[in-house]
């Protein structure tokens, strides 16, 4: 697909990479006009430089699968609109392409399957169902911290096999891992800074790294990796990069579609009542919240050639930027899609994971999370008021909370 001619979208003044769109949910009419106008667009003027945007259904799961002419490399720039600082070049299997990138991910991938995952059930409903029976009737509390983060944090701290009692450091260096260095109360002010918790949470892992070679360790991801011909011998710069991918994905698709779907579910009560008076559309539900919330706003290539795509001439370098949170609105795909619809027959065809090679490695296990946090509000009888207005994560990148204030009705 090489561009023969210039043919680039007129840039008509759109720029959808700005945090503040997301940080106050009103990003819905831009990509509305742009997948109808422009779903291949070229915005020449952000504070990221000049990017395209891809926004519809179909062309995004196109590029996603190219992996000829799109590349994730960290050295290109790695996977987010703004370039990885020079710094924080460390790269992890994401931000690689194959022939790198596939016997990294297969170090990790067991984590994910089926048989892996019969061995979490017990343990996710036995740590929800106590979560759960700890709220007292008529309690107000934040969302995000006593359920969201907790649960979470509960569930990647085993993963990792680190220490429960430190799990919240796990939701911190997540945090600092993607945190916006321009929101208004940033969680650190520059990349040094960031560089800098990046290295202790490092140094919290290699003690715990060490002792897990020559197979000392159990069913964990540490151990897979410290295990395995390709990955233990990393160098430092991938062992951090590795360590930061890992804990970031592990937390923040679960973690912002507890919050995001109990939002909907309080905004559409009449959805809570199709699920109270029918469980079993639970599993469902969870799609919904998934496509709902889409927690990763976007994934970023880079360009490997000259490229024709879609009409658009695009230049080898130049970012292409695809917009999950847009494409799982895409009327072509999903009716009436703003809906928030539990029985929604689609919703399970949502982006939310990405797809293909660097589709995430722990769906399944997030889907197990959220669904067995339902199954238990419900079995109880639960339920959950929106006490006051949610404070979302100032980023183009991750969809999310810092604070969700409700109280469990009596």
């Amino acid at each position: 697909m090489v561009a023969t001619e210039d043919s680039r979208a007129e840039p008509g003044g759109i720029d959808v990479s700005d945090p503040a769109l997301y940080a106050e949910d009103r990003w819905q009419p831009l990509f509305e006009k742009l997948r109808r106008e422009a779903p291949v667009h070229r915005c020449d003027d952000s504070a990221y430089g000049p990017y395209w945007s891809v926004c519809s259904y179909d062309l995004i799961m196109k590029a996603e699968l190219d992996v000829k002419h799109f590349s994730n490399r960290a050295d290109l720039g790695g996977i987010q609109i703004n370039n990885i600082a020079p710094e924080l070049d460390r790269p992890a299997f994401v931000s690689m392409d194959p022939p790198d990138h596939t016997p990294r991910r297969r170090a990790v991938a067991p984590i994910g399957n089926r048989q892996s995952l019969r061995g979490y059930d017990d343990l996710i409903r036995a740590r929800t169902g106590a979560l759960l029976d700890s709220i007292a009737p008529g309690e107000t509390f934040d969302w995000v911290k006593r359920v969201s983060m907790d649960l979470t944090s509960m569930m990647l701290a085993t993963m990792l096999d680190f220490p429960q009692a430190r799990r919240h450091e796990l939701m911190y260096w997540s945090d600092v891992a993607t945190a916006n260095l321009n929101a208004p109360e940033p969680l650190v002010k520059t990349e040094a800074e960031r560089y800098a918790v990046l290295e202790e949470m490092a140094a919290a892992f290699k003690p715990l790294w060490d002792a897990r070679k020559d197979g000392q360790g159990g069913f964990d991801l540490i151990t897979m990796l410290a295990n395995d011909p390709v990955t233990a011998e990393m160098s430092h710069v991938e062992f951090i990069g590795t360590l930061f991918l890992l804990i970031v994905g592990g937390n923040d698709t679960t973690r912002n579609s507890m919050s995001g779907g109990l939002l909907a579910l309080h905004r559409n009560p009449d959805q809570y009542e199709k699920v109270k008076a029918d469980p079993d559309l639970i599993p469902n539900m969870v799609s919904e919240m998934i496509r709902y919330q889409t927690p990763v706003i976007h994934m970023r290539r880079t360009a490997l050639a000259d490229t024709e795509f879609a009409g658009q001439a695009i230049r080898k370098g130049e970012k292409v930027v695809l917009w999950y949170v847009s494409g799982n609105r895409d009327t072509d795909i999903f009716e009436d899609p703003e809906a928030f619809r539990i029985d929604r027959p689609n919703a399970r065809r949502h982006l939310s994971f990405g797809a293909g090679i660097h589709r995430c490695v722990g769906d399944r296990l997030a889907e197990l999370q959220l669904r067995i946090l339902w199954e238990e509000i419900l079995s109880r009888g639960m339920r959950f008021e929106i006490t006051g207005e949610p404070e979302r994560i100032y980023s183009n990148f991750i969809r999310g909370f810092t604070s969700l204030p409700v109280r469990r009705a009596a």
